[in-house]
């Protein structure tokens, strides 16, 4: 499973940009596809998640309206639109997927999402004020 987040780079507030995760090594259209985030100094936060099928997702409170996680199947893209950027935006943002494997390390959840475990090199976003 191999994941790569790309797309990030400055952008100033207000701005807007769409990140991209090419994914293999899985059937992407079998797997949801999670997106996180991590600033300087803080702990990985999930952002929200959008499932394979029905292209159902779900995003954390506090980037609801601004965010937005899309798919292409056929391509094995997802990619996160963000409007309206603000330099509490700046962090290195990963994708990741809930492919199962026995794994002692930390599954994380978010929303419908269970069980991620496979993260993806993250692209650094700087949003300048």
């Amino acid at each position: 499973v191999q994941l790569q987040a790309s797309g990030g780079g400055l952008v100033q507030a207000g701005g807007s940009l769409r990140l991209s995760c090419t994914a293999s090594g899985f059937n992407f259209d079998s797997y949801n596809i999670a997106w996180f985030r991590q600033a300087p100094g803080d702990r990985r936060e999930g952002i929200g998640c959008i499932e394979p099928g029905s292209f159902r997702t779900y995003y954390r409170e506090s980037v609801q309206g601004r965010f937005t996680i899309s798919r292409d199947n056929a391509k094995n893209t997802a990619f996160l639109t963000i409007n309206d950027l603000d330099p509490d935006d700046t962090a290195v943002y990963y994708c990741a997927t809930d492919v199962p494997r026995i794994y002692n390390g930390t599954h994380y959840v978010v929303g419908f999402c269970y069980g991620i475990t496979y993260f993806g090199k993250g692209t650094l976003v700087t949003v300048s004020s």
